[in-house]
């Protein structure tokens, strides 16, 4: 018998689909800090699948953890889409493609 650890933030169903595999889970529920850091972790790890993949797939898993962050820690979709078009108007938003190299002092 192996075991394979990953202790990481799954999506609800995945304890059933490895139960489905003939294989047994072995799971915790995490409490509301344990949760919010797990989800941080989740999307910095969604992320990175985002980078390597580039996948519209990758794209959902990100925004499925940016909902649950959204709902984690009470963001409303009206007070992030304020304090995004504050940001944009101040600072820009992405629709030239700068890339900085490098400030010279």
């Amino acid at each position: 018998m192996s075991e394979t650890v990953h202790s990481k933030l799954v999506r609800d169903k995945i304890p059933d689909i490895i139960r489905a595999n003939g294989e047994t889970p072995v799971t915790r529920e995490l409490d509301e800090p344990e949760y919010k850091q797990a989800l941080l972790e989740k999307l910095v790890e969604e992320a990175r699948e985002m980078l390597a993949d580039g996948s519209i797939a990758e794209r959902a898993d990100v925004e499925e953890v940016l909902r649950a962050i959204d709902e984690a820690f009470g963001f409303s979709i009206e007070d992030i889409e304020t304090i995004r078009q504050q940001k944009a108007d101040e600072r820009g938003a992405f629709a030239e493609q700068i890339f900085l190299e490098k400030v010279i002092e």
